[in-house]
């Protein structure tokens, strides 16, 4: 009886919620031990993102694991609008910023391998580099005050029918040197220049365009056969393509930012993005030592609410457990990606029309206990 009034409750809710607004956090009934199940928790995200896909124009896919097994996994609407192609379990999605935890995991790996150390500075491997102090570190915390060069690109990339590349960037911040927004480690600001730069910086130690990199190093080795970065200079056969739509279900059009990488290029499927999870239980990749350091916070973010270590942000809730997540926004795609590792919970959410009804984090997690907290004031991309 309990489970009915539960349901019937996030209907109502749901339904006659405003999409524009931020959701609230929905009081859910604790789930013990005894029946905490598979059939019990895949029911209620099921009934959730059903909900979310009828009623608040959720288009994507879903995929929910705890103590590493999946719990639940499924797809909601279209990969063509126009068409009604429908979207498969195998769909790849571009992941926008949740990208940038790949790239931390490219230094990351490198740092491991004697390569770089998260402390040196970035004229260490580009002299020419015009920004003095500025670090490893910096750039993966969001400390390095530099200029977001989506808004100076435009001003000189001339061909904008040609991609922008992160070799691109680099000679921009040679050639003309934008002005800093502050002084280097003196505080955070969400920088995707700063992420391009880490990519630019793996080419350069491995000899490999990034794409290849990640590709040889991380995808591969963990089986990850769906997942691979941008590069305007290859055609990437993708069997399950998707289209990506904005609000409006208009068409979104790529442009020539699309040909940066390392901030955000990277497309994935649910399925991957839980291969990924796993392996950070693991040292396939990066040694635990250097993880935690990753999923330690470094920055705090005043405007979001929430700390940032190495391309995870980081939130503390009020039973003690510690979430590690990141979303991410790109033309006409949007992601989220949640972890906790106490309990080895992952809940991944692609979507390829820009929907933002799935952000509640603190309805999503209660639907796996009974830890309520409404997140969704914390930070997007």
């Amino acid at each position: 009886m309990a489970n009915i009034f539960y349901f019937a409750y996030i209907l109502t809710a749901l339904v006659f919620s405003n999409p524009d607004e931020p959701a609230t956090t929905i009081p859910v009934t604790p789930l013990h031990q005894d029946v905490r199940n598979q059939e019990l928790i895949a029911g209620r995200f099921d009934s959730l993102f059903t909900v979310l896909a009828t009623r608040q124009g959720f288009n994507g896919n879903v995929l929910v694991s705890h103590n590493g097994k999946v719990l639940y996994k499924n797809a909601f609407g279209y990969s063509d609008l126009k068409r009604k192609t429908p979207l498969n379990i195998e769909s790849v999605f571009q992941l926008a910023s949740v990208s940038k935890q790949f790239t931390a995991v490219a230094i990351m790996k490198l740092h491991d391998e004697g390569k770089l150390d998260f402390g040196d500075p970035i004229q260490k491997f580009f002299p020419d580099f015009p920004y003095a102090n500025i670090t490893i570190r910096q750039l993966l915390a969001h400390r390095s005050g530099l200029p977001n060069y989506m808004y100076f690109a435009g001003k000189y990339w001339k061909n904008k029918h040609e991609f922008l590349t992160n070799d691109g960037i680099m000679n921009m911040l040679l050639t003309y040197t934008p002005d800093l927004e502050f002084t280097p480690d003196q505080r955070y600001k969400y920088s995707n220049t700063g992420y391009a730069v880490l990519a630019s910086v793996v080419e350069k130690i491995s000899g490999l365009a990034f794409s290849e990199f990640m590709r040889r190093h991380v995808f591969s080795p963990l089986g990850m056969q769906n997942t691979f970065v941008f590069n305007p200079k290859t055609v990437n056969t993708i069997h399950y393509q998707t289209t990506g739509y904005n609000k409006n279900r208009s068409l979104a059009h790529e442009d020539f930012l699309s040909g940066v990488v390392g901030d955000k290029g990277i497309f994935s499927t649910v399925e991957d993005m839980f291969k990924w999870d796993q392996a950070l239980y693991t040292e396939s990749l990066v040694k635990q030592a250097t993880l935690k350091e990753a999923f330690t916070p470094l920055s705090y973010d005043k405007k979001h609410g929430s700390d940032y270590g190495y391309g995870w942000r980081i939130e503390t809730v009020e039973d003690g457990s510690t979430v590690l997540y990141h979303a991410g926004w790109w033309r006409g795609y949007n992601s989220l990606i949640v972890r906790r590792l106490e309990d080895k919970t992952c809940i991944v959410v692609l979507s390829n029309k820009v929907n933002w009804s799935f952000r509640n984090i603190g309805r999503l997690m209660g639907i796996i206990d009974s830890s309520r907290f409404d997140v969704t004031t914390m930070g997007g991309d």
